[in-house]
């Protein structure tokens, strides 16, 4: 039987995607650079398969070595959970969280049902409204974190995932043939909104907002039932929903950046652990795969790896 994977040249592995460099993934591991070079060829020895390609002077991510992250990060959440379940000292007490209600549909349920098996003495108190709401709250105090929509000219938050913003119709009605666009959206101060009527305007296509809510479920409603055409991040996609694209007439949107924003808090420990935990968490959430003719498969998910920051496909110091 083959011996297992080692977890700290794992780790390392992680680190180096994370950071884009041997170099500062050395630092950050309190190593040597040449000590985490071997580390990577003992790895790749384990596996079998070369985990980095040469690009020039700079060393980038294989195609198996984009394959082994995924489960990389999922070894290391799994055995950070495993210790936590048996720390006499783990975490405990109260950290409120706050994040839009379409990022709450599709990533709290395993967010929390994670943190809550590594941290059962830590009690989550959660609210659910617009960005905006959340950064408000965030800076009264009324908040220790919140999982929000990134805006670049504020730089609110840490971006920890991206994804396309997609024009989306219902797959049963040709809304998006009406010649006056009938337009589901968030309230004015919404940035996806802001983006979408720039972009209609420059495509010199007439259309009307027909509905405005803070509320996804409403959003999504009127778009399922063929009153209207909206945009929405990938991950809240729905059944019977079609995406539209440049065949269709609708150009390319702004990519969504869902960040971590953090509050002044007395336990730093707490937030500092539901963060990453929330940068993990996302990690391993999957998104529906996208059709040709803009319909997905919800029973086909396509593993979908997190862009963040750093970059993680070309590195260097090795």
């Amino acid at each position: 039987m083959k011996a297992p994977l080692d977890l700290d040249q794992l780790q390392t592995f992680i680190m180096i995607a994370d950071t884009g460099s041997f170099t500062r993934a050395a630092d950050e591991v309190h190593r040597t650079q040449s000590a985490v070079s071997m580390q990577m060829r003992r790895l790749e020895e384990r596996i079998g398969k070369p985990l980095f390609e040469k690009e020039g002077r700079l060393n980038k991510l294989s195609e198996e070595g984009e394959r082994l992250l995924g489960y990389a990060r999922r070894m290391i959440h799994l055995n950070r959970e495993t210790l936590s379940a048996f720390d006499d000292a783990r975490l405990e007490g109260v950290i409120r969280i706050g994040t839009p209600d379409d990022y709450a549909d599709r990533f709290l349920p395993e967010i929390m049902a994670r943190f809550s098996r590594s941290n059962p003495k830590v009690e989550l108190t959660v609210i659910c409204e617009p960005t905006p709401g959340l950064a408000e709250h965030i800076k009264r105090g009324n908040l220790d974190l919140a999982l929000v929509t990134h805006n670049d000219t504020r730089g609110q938050s840490e971006v920890v995932r991206r994804e396309p913003l997609l024009w989306v119709s219902s797959a049963n009605h040709a809304t998006h043939e009406q010649e006056i666009l009938p337009m589901a959206f968030g309230r004015p101060t919404c940035i996806w909104r802001r983006a979408a009527c720039d972009l209609l305007d420059d495509m010199n296509r007439e259309y009307r907002v027909l509905f405005s809510s803070f509320s996804a479920t409403v959003i999504t409603a009127a778009v399922l039932s063929g009153l209207a055409i909206s945009v929405l991040p990938e991950c809240a996609l729905r059944p019977g929903m079609r995406v539209l694209g440049e065949a269709d007439g609708f150009g390319a949107l702004p990519e969504c950046k869902i960040g971590i924003m953090r509050g002044h808090t007395t336990r730093p420990d707490l937030v500092d652990a539901l963060a990453r935990h929330i940068s993990e968490s996302l990690d391993n959430i999957s998104v529906p795969a996208i059709e040709e003719n803009g319909s997905f498969d919800f029973a086909a998910m396509a593993f979908a790896r997190v862009k963040r920051t750093k970059p993680n496909s070309v590195l260097s110091g090795w």
